[in-house]
């Protein structure tokens, strides 16, 4: 058992290189705005929205989870979600790339 219990956290690979990359945009736009940089401050605002991109690029390549909990042995971050090719229900990240599915 885990330290958060029998939890589906939704950690994924779409999820883990969002995250470190949009992270990587905040420290960038911080420090510029000690530094006083103006295009520092325009270099972490694109970081942290590619971040949001390569997350919804890779959820949408199968490296994320359809909505809500999964089972069990699919909990792994590494494991691939298969049925995302056709779309998710309930997905917005599916829904904007216009992969809809009967929900």
């Amino acid at each position: 058992m885990s330290a958060h219990g029998d939890h589906d956290m939704g950690h994924t690979v779409a999820g883990w290189t969002g995250s470190a990359i949009a992270t990587l945009g905040f420290a960038v736009a911080g420090l510029a705005l000690v530094l006083g940089s103006a295009p520092g401050l325009w270099a972490g605002g694109a970081l942290t929205a590619l971040g949001g991109l390569a997350s919804w690029l890779l959820h949408l390549a199968g490296w994320g989870k359809p909505t809500g909990p999964r089972p069990p042995h699919l909990r792994h971050w590494r494991t691939r979600d298969h049925t995302g090719r056709h779309g998710h229900p309930n997905c917005l990240g599916c829904r904007l790339a216009f992969r809809t599915t009967e929900s």
